[in-house]
């Protein structure tokens, strides 16, 4: 028999909260194959008006249920100091910064203050742009207000030519960054670097080779109907299917959840 590669960390979850139903059908069918940290946007920052741009607050009650009667851990990603507070109000302790928001000094700083004196877990993507100053300057606005659970999300960048993918990995920015902030947790979010589920095999291969810590990847019951990125996501049964063909485990103990 085969034997496993090794464990893992995993985030899983929709792109977006959808309703009701979506979230609890899917965090039920992840928390199945073993994911301990459950992953959903409720505010999402869309390129162009009149797109799905999330349910905001109205799902926080969803993520607090799946947490509170399934045991997972949740999160979900903050652009503004209003949604921190929503989200600190209704007791949930785990958030991501976003692309679009890591790539702005002015609203890092928002962020930073309104997250200042709470015990949190933050995870930051990488900045959409390739630029390695603004994203240490991230990690250390952050880090100047007191946040020590900080884990970071290689989602790959906005490039000229970034093809067969979404977004361009650039391993050796990766690599660059990586020697700035060496104690860290890394991520790879294979999903926003392929655009496309079928891409998402060989950039897991790669972020193991690299040695990450884990994958941030989204899984939706149904991906054909979903509102946001439908094409990257996969459901929970291909996801476990991956997590088979790379010969890996989900840590049966989650050491990324100290806010919890």
């Amino acid at each position: 028999m085969e034997s496993e590669r090794h464990e893992i960390g995993l985030v899983a979850g929709p792109c977006s909260a959808e309703n009701h139903v979506q979230m609890l059908d899917t965090a039920r069918a992840l928390k199945k194959m073993g994911v301990k940290i459950f992953r959903a946007g409720l505010w999402k920052p869309r390129s162009r008006w009149g797109s799905f741009e999330g349910v905001g607050e109205r799902g926080l009650p969803w993520l607090t249920e799946i947490q509170r009667d399934l045991g997972l851990h949740v999160m979900t990603e903050v652009a503004l100091p209003r949604h921190v507070e929503a989200v600190l109000k209704a007791g949930i302790n785990m958030v991501w910064i976003g692309a679009r928001t890591t790539v702005n000094p002015f609203m890092m700083r928002e962020l930073s203050e309104a997250l200042r004196g709470n015990h949190v877990s933050v995870w930051v993507k990488n900045p959409v742009s390739p630029d390695l100053q603004l994203w240490i300057g991230a990690i250390e606005r952050l880090q100047n207000v007191g946040i020590q659970d900080l884990y970071i999300v290689h989602r790959g960048f906005c490039v000229t030519d970034s093809h067969p993918y979404r977004n361009a990995p650039l391993w050796n920015l990766l690599e660059q960054f990586r020697s700035y902030f060496p104690m860290l947790t890394y991520y790879c979010d294979p999903s926003h670097i392929a655009g496309k589920r079928e891409l998402l095999l060989p950039i897991c291969e790669k972020a193991l080779d690299l040695h990450f810590d884990g994958l941030f990847i989204e899984s939706h019951i149904s991906p054909q109907t979903a509102l946001s990125d439908s094409a990257q996501q996969v459901t929970p049964e291909d996801l476990g299917k991956l997590l088979h063909t790379l010969r890996v485990s989900v840590h049966s103990s989650e050491t990324c959840v100290s806010a919890v």
